[in-house]
């Protein structure tokens, strides 16, 4: 299936880099049309056809994915409507529900998934929220799937969850590289160089998160596992704790939540 991509910005950009480093996509079955000619240039550069407008993109493709900013979806949408008509579109549009897209385009009728991803897709390791709320073909899930799954993985979810995704795993690479900038800046603070303390930081979370996945493991069960009796890392998670660590991610992914359901 030929793939047009409306908006080729970070998450855009992402996705389809992502799919063709692992070979699900082909670059001459990938479509782009952005507004702003840089992001254009950014596509051609990979080999991949720049559409003239909206509209050629929507009539070369036989899925569209919609990665606009939610404040410029209306005009999207509204430059396509026609040239939507039996197509598949799949939107990554935070905040934006099935049922603004259908009134967005007013009467083309496109089957649609919306969905929820985030840019560790750009190296393999994504996390993908699907909308259960889906008219795709059998056939369109199977791509769908296949196009996600290889560059991370994927999860059904009810519409009225995919704000919860859109705060916890959309937003999470932000939560996470700030955590990780403070465990190496508190390494340069105790005498590592800079470049020494964002590996050991970065790899230790990579670790961690991987130990949980591969094991099953709790979190909770790796936290006692690492914390000794009277130890040093229980020095460090009593300073957590006493920061409102825990409490503050939690607040984080809530409010992200919440800024997702009032776009």
């Amino acid at each position: 299936m030929k793939l047009g991509v409306i908006g080729f910005g970070n998450m855009g950009g992402a996705i389809v880099r992502g799919a063709l480093k692992r070979g699900t996509l082909r670059k001459e079955d990938v479509n782009v049309y952005d507004i702003l000619d840089a992001k254009n240039a950014e596509a051609a550069e990979l080999g991949l056809r720049i559409s003239a407008d909206d509209e050629a993109l929507c009539a070369e493709s036989d899925i569209i994915l919609l990665a606009v900013k939610p404040q410029q979806m209306e005009e999207a949408l509204g430059l396509c409507r026609k040239a939507l008509a039996g197509k598949a579109m799949m939107s990554i549009v935070a905040g934006v529900s099935i049922e603004r897209l259908k009134n967005a385009i007013d009467g083309s009728k496109p089957r649609i998934l919306r969905l929820l991803p985030n840019t560790p897709a750009l190296v393999f390791e994504g996390a993908f929220g699907l909308c259960k709320e889906t008219d795709f073909t059998e056939d369109e899930k199977a791509f769908a799937v296949s196009l996600y799954e290889s560059i991370g993985i994927v999860e059904w979810v009810k519409e009225y969850d995919i704000d919860a995704i859109c705060g916890l795993s959309g937003g999470g690479p932000a939560y996470a590289a700030m955590f990780i900038e403070a465990l190496a800046d508190g390494g340069v603070k105790q005498g590592l160089t800079r470049p020494v303390a964002m590996k050991m930081a970065a790899q230790t979370v990579l670790g961690t998160a991987k130990l949980i996945l591969e094991t099953g493991m709790h979190p909770g069960a790796l936290k006692d596992m690492v914390s000794s009796p009277a130890g040093t890392t229980i020095e460090g998670v009593e300073t957590l704790e006493e920061g409102g660590f825990r409490h503050a991610v939690m607040r984080a992914v809530v409010d992200a939540t919440n800024r997702s359901r009032e776009l």
